[in-house]
């Protein structure tokens, strides 16, 4: 076994809903810690996998081809330019097994997705971690940490857990000024929830950045989360390097064929991202009310700051809600509004006789 992954820990899923219904006694238990889509995903998949599962004894299309040409022009972006993957986790699991030797670093932010740190370690690297500011990327900070054995930079935007986003003026910015021979990963997930007028064009940056790759994927906003399946989007000649890591059949047959059937249906991820966004309002102007310190978030989940963070997961477990909690906070999934008004209520109940900082 590698030594250096000795002090890793595996991905351990948290107390499921029965669990917590039998230990605490409860009736309801509603999920908010894994920024799932709340509204489920196109009622289109579910005819569309249904017909596919006559083709159970048969491998998947390992080239994903036609779903590729539906994201290619959906995107504007070449077919050669696309990966596929089980979910994010695996793309970033690729790029880092491709790009990574022992010796070399990653730069990243201290509070963002553990994945570009977890799989950085595996492959030997050194992760070089830069304290957010005020919940974002400190670019400059991140641009004096690069050396000549640093070979990739980690941005989530909107950044997962806080939710803060950065500009396009100032992604661009800094672009110009990392050097070429490092990639630079532009974390996507939770693209189609952003509102923000200012938010990165990031697809038509390739074109000027061959050292950019853009990560998106179908889990978040088109709600197919249980089916695993990402992609990449970057230069072509990086793309086909980084795809050789890649396993013969890694996304699945009824993967493809959901992830078909959401892309088309764009109605239903505008009504959702409609939902989200006057959900996500309602719950800030609340914090506000309640003098309660939050990062103003792009994404479908909100970051509520403090200095006791497990106390409040274990108030709200008490009441039927997982929510997700980290050093100097937790991170709410925006739920629909019976449940945000559930929720806002017992953070209210909290509220009273605690002291937020």
């Amino acid at each position: 076994m590698k030594k250096r992954i000795l002090d890793l820990q595996p991905y351990k899923p948290g107390k499921s809903p029965e669990d917590i219904k039998r230990e605490y006694n409860i009736d309801k238990v509603i999920k908010l810690a894994s920024n799932e889509n709340p509204y489920g995903c196109s009622p289109h998949v579910e005819t569309t996998v249904l017909s596919s599962l006559h083709d159970t004894a048969t491998y998947p299309d390992g080239y994903a081809t036609e779903l590729r040409k539906k994201v290619s022009d959906h995107l504007h972006v070449d077919e050669n330019q696309l990966l596929f993957g089980s979910g994010l986790d695996e793309v970033i699991q690729i790029i880092s097994r491709v790009l990574l030797c022992e010796g070399d670093n990653i730069i990243t932010a201290n509070e963002t997705f553990p994945q570009y740190k977890h799989h950085a370690i595996i492959e030997g690297a050194q992760v070089r971690e830069i304290p957010l500011d005020n919940g974002s990327f400190d670019l400059d900070g991140m641009f004096q940490a690069i050396d000549d054995r640093t070979k990739i930079v980690w941005i989530c935007n909107p950044n997962n857990p806080s939710g803060t986003y950065l500009n396009e003026e100032t992604l661009v910015r800094f672009l110009e000024k990392v050097p070429p021979e490092i990639v630079v990963v532009l974390d996507e997930a939770y693209y189609e929830y952003v509102t923000a007028d200012d938010y990165p064009n990031s697809i038509p940056l390739l074109a000027h950045f061959n050292h950019l790759i853009v990560l998106r994927t179908f889990s978040k906003a088109y709600g197919l989360a249980a089916f695993r399946i990402g992609y990449a989007v970057g230069n072509a000649q990086l793309i086909e390097k980084i795809n050789i890591a890649r396993l013969p059949f890694n996304t699945s047959t009824f993967a493809q064929q959901a992830a078909l059937a959401a892309l088309e249906d764009q109605d239903f991820v505008k009504e959702c991202v409609r939902k989200n966004a006057e959900c996500l309002r309602d719950f800030q102007q609340t914090l506000q009310r309640l003098n309660v310190e939050y990062y103003p978030s792009q994404a479908n989940f909100i970051f509520v700051r403090m200095a006791s963070p497990m106390e409040l997961f274990n108030f709200f477990l008490k009441k039927g809600y997982i929510v997700r909690p980290f050093p100097n906070g937790v991170r709410i999934t925006i739920g629909t509004k019976e449940q945000n008004k559930e929720v806002l209520a017992a953070l209210e109940d909290y509220v009273k006789g605690h002291v937020f900082n």
